[in-house]
């Protein structure tokens, strides 16, 4: 499997996290009450594994990350805190192909679902199908856009750290029926000046509400629009 993140990897997890200040709180209601084992999709650098590990106390997490540069950064974090440490399980292979547990009390896809192509995804729903628990749910989102067209150049993350300063832009083209590829620019300036810049570039299978819905009901499965609305998060359940 191709490692999309491999040049972008340094720079996605502290452009992340101010994101995260929105999305954990509404991710932490969706969970509450539930039990484990708890399956943390494409869990990147652990921002919201660290939320799924405060909603559901106690439960075990199985934090699913192909990418190795992301994977370092998880498993990092995972190690330095003990709470981590003896429940969170990090995976290295992609969701459809790791060894998950036969009941899943839940699952977690943030910023995830669209790296699925269409029968991907319906891998997905058949296994959520297939091994949630009773009251079990997923917890997902739909990022935006809704069709595949372009999407011009905007700067979405500015981070400082010590005398750098990291900032993040992105446009998106069409690429076929139902895709678009993002092309991200990554750039870096010290005391102001240009210190370099990296770019890179990934697929993104669209997904819109009624596509889902129309996906999940092909296996018993209903989602339930859940938080802000700007955040596109949707619980799904039986």
């Amino acid at each position: 499997m191709a490692d999309e993140y491999e040049r972008s990897a340094e720079f996605v997890d502290m452009m992340l996290a101010p994101h995260w200040a929105a999305l954990g709180p509404p991710l932490a209601q969706a969970l509450a009450g539930l039990a484990g084992p708890v399956v943390d999709v494409g869990a990147g650098g652990g921002h919201g594994t660290r939320v799924i590990a405060r909603a559901v106390p106690g439960a075990e997490i199985v934090a699913v990350e192909p990418s190795a540069g992301l994977r370092s950064v998880l498993l990092a974090r995972v190690n330095e805190s003990a709470g981590l440490r003896d429940r969170v399980t990090v995976l290295p292979e992609g969701f459809l192909e790791a060894t998950l547990p036969e009941r899943l009390g839940a699952l977690v896809a943030m910023n995830v679902i669209g790296h699925f192509d269409p029968p991907g995804r319906r891998r997905v729903w058949r296994l959520l199908a297939d091994r949630l628990a009773p009251g079990g749910r997923a917890v997902l989102n739909l990022q935006p856009p809704s069709e595949p067209t372009a999407v011009p150049e905007s700067r979405f993350a500015d981070v400082r750290v010590g005398r750098r300063r990291y900032e993040g832009l992105g446009r998106a083209v069409p690429a076929g029926p139902g895709r678009i590829t993002w092309h991200m620019t990554y750039r870096t300036y010290h005391d102001e000046r240009p210190a370099g810049e990296v770019t890179a570039s990934y697929d993104w299978w669209i997904l819109d509400e009624p596509g889902l819905k129309a996906e999940l009901a092909e296996h018993g499965l209903t989602p339930a629009r859940t938080g802000p609305p700007a955040l596109g998060l949707y619980v799904i359940g039986r």
